[in-house]
């Protein structure tokens, strides 16, 4: 029997905002919650055990600074503004069919929410990244509670190469990606999808099959 899941499609929403209802919804309620979020403020998030000196590149943040916030899950460190999109899933471990909530087997059960939605590109799960082909558009961070989890998205609907400068080449990082710079290593979901709201469709619509979708506005949750 599928369970219920709240849908909240956001636009524009700030991301410090988003990660701390995240945590509130993931804490202190017992539903199911997927937050759709159409684009940010320019920020940069880090996980949270990075060390921004060694993550980040601080004369550019002198130069300019921008706001640098530190997540409550794990994952690397990320910047983000209005071209980024935001997906998160905050389940029950009873709703999903997977036998033991492992990282690595919620990675896998999200890989096939989004590889429909990618019919003639090379879509792939690469460690934790989602890639196509060798090149990574969006990146994963996770938290596991005792009944619940949260596994949330930043996807590159496009980027600006200057605002990528602001990240330093982390010393962990996926083997498949190697020393590749940015401009080597990312890909844009706008090379693919005509919109971005097509392509936010087609997360729901993969949620459909899995769960009683219930869309609800932001003072609901």
């Amino acid at each position: 029997m599928r369970e219920p899941i709240n849908v909240i499609r956001l636009q524009g929403y700030s991301i410090l905002e988003q990660l701390r209802l995240e945590e509130a919804l993931l804490r202190a309620d017992d539903q199911n919650w997927c937050i759709l979020n159409d684009g940010t403020n320019p920020a940069i998030v880090m996980g949270i055990s990075g060390k921004a000196e060694e993550l980040v590149n601080g004369e550019l943040m002198e130069q300019a600074p921008l706001p640098l916030i530190r997540r409550f899950s794990g994952g690397g460190t990320v910047t983000v503004d209005g071209d980024t999109l935001f997906v998160s899933l905050i389940c029950n471990k009873s709703a999903v069919p997977i036998d033991k909530c492992y990282p690595d087997k919620i990675m896998r059960w999200t890989e096939n929410i989004y590889g429909p939605l990618f019919p003639e590109a090379p879509f792939n799960l690469r460690e934790n990244d989602y890639a196509l082909g060798a090149h990574k558009f969006g990146g994963n961070a996770q938290y596991l509670c005792k009944e619940r989890w949260l596994h949330h998205s930043t996807l590159l609907w496009d980027y600006n190469p200057q605002q990528m400068r602001y990240l330093q080449l982390p010393k962990k990082r996926p083997e498949y990606r190697g020393n590749r710079g940015h401009g080597d290593f990312l890909c844009c979901l706008h090379h693919v999808f005509k919109n971005r709201d097509a392509f936010l469709d087609g997360i729901v619509e993969q949620l459909t099959k899995r769960f009683v979708i219930q869309e609800v506005i932001l003072d609901d949750a």
